[in-house]
């Protein structure tokens, strides 16, 4: 069945960068657009979508909020999407997911906050990141 595994997560400093990443792995081959995004929940919270690509084009799209620090790219040879944070703050403490399904518009900015989590039929366990001051 379709996996997703996330890793790279870890307890930092404020300042600090982290780059995690999801590997993918038995998702259908299919001509149809697919997108990966991820997502991060803090303790007592709700799951929003912060990030995605598509794996079609590398096209991506960012929350505003995280833009200057966070970066999502993909090594689309090996099926692995990163999400590189820098400059990490005490808010961005939170259990990180990934997931993944087909996108036949693509990305927009529907793949951004509390919404997207329904745009995804495939979902990672999670890492955790946690940055103290």
């Amino acid at each position: 069945q379709v996996q997703l595994v996330e890793s790279g997560g870890g307890s930092v400093q404020a300042g600090e960068s982290l780059r995690l990443s999801c590997a993918l792995s038995n998702y259908p081959r299919t001509r149809t657009e697919q997108c990966m995004g991820w997502f991060r929940q803090a303790p007592g919270k709700e799951r929003v979508g912060i990030a995605a690509i598509s794996t079609k084009d590398g096209s991506t799209i960012l929350d505003d909020s995280l833009k200057g620090r966070f970066t999502v790219s993909q090594d689309k040879a090996k099926n692995i999407m990163y999400l590189q944070m820098n400059s990490l703050k005490p808010e961005d403490t939170a259990t990180y997911y990934c997931a993944t399904d087909a996108c036949p518009g693509g990305v927009g900015s529907w793949y951004i906050g509390i919404g997207a989590v329904a745009l995804y039929a495939y979902w990672g366990k999670g890492t955790q990141v946690t940055v103290s001051s």
